[in-house]
């Protein structure tokens, strides 16, 4: 499994929402420390979103995910307001790795076909989920598709690496929603990341365990609670 400290960039600052919520924000500071320390405790993969990306669907902060990208020498991939082809190409050509689609890949599904036809693997989707329904548009807004009826849809279309949050569980320090993630895992034949509540080692372990691609660690690695190095530990004692 392949763990994914998360950077959340507003306005140049390292910040955490919770739940999305934007007038919930707390910023923690400059995203090039966190980058460098990312790397010093063995991660080799950075998952970023531009926040205001997400609100505006530029790429407002591309300067500092390229900046993160070279201060760590990791993996990085992005989303974050990510709706067209242009926006695909300029973090792509720019030397980012993969982009997330998010509401994208639910309302506008010939970009989600003409983006894998270009980028195959570089192209990974989100489905961000609230009360097994995926939410869409910055989590404001139900769609028509259940989870089984989005990832059924992904697999189809070929996506490889779907990135699931539960919604209920991001940011709010109460572990992670092992049942969800389990029940994914057996059905379909993608790359799971798993992200929102993941808050301590032993919900790094339970993942790892599930035979998960991936991840996601966001608050927990900010306030202290999960320690990245012994994280990273633990992952490399299955491969071991």
């Amino acid at each position: 499994m392949i763990l994914f400290p998360a950077i959340d960039i507003y306005e140049g600052k390292a910040v955490r929402l919770v739940r999305g919520r934007y007038e919930d924000i707390t910023v923690y500071g400059d995203p090039l420390d966190f980058a460098r320390d990312f790397a010093a405790s063995g991660c080799s993969h950075i998952h970023l979103v531009d926040l205001e990306g997400a609100k505006t669907g530029e790429t407002p902060n591309l300067e500092t995910v390229l900046r993160i990208r070279e201060v760590s020498g990791a993996f990085c991939e992005i989303g974050g307001g990510i709706r067209s082809m242009e926006i695909v190409d300029r973090y792509l050509s720019s030397g980012v790795d993969r982009v997330i689609l998010g509401t994208a890949a639910v309302e506008d599904e010939s970009l989600l076909i003409r983006a894998l036809d270009r980028y195959g693997e570089r192209i990974a989707v989100g489905a961000d989920l609230r009360d097994g329904i995926v939410s869409v548009r910055g989590w404001t807004t139900d769609s028509p598709y259940t989870a089984e009826s989005f990832f059924s849809r992904m697999e189809a279309l070929g996506v490889k690496t779907v990135i699931c949050t539960d919604i209920a569980k991001d940011g709010a320090m109460a572990g992670t929603n092992l049942p969800l993630y389990r029940e994914l895992a057996s059905r379909y034949r993608v790359n799971l990341t798993a992200s929102g509540g993941v808050s301590s080692l032993e919900d790094v372990r339970r993942l790892r365990d599930m035979g998960l691609y991936g991840a996601i660690i966001g608050k927990a690695y900010y306030t202290g609670a999960l320690d990245l190095r012994e994280a990273e530990k633990i992952v490399r004692e299955a491969a071991e």
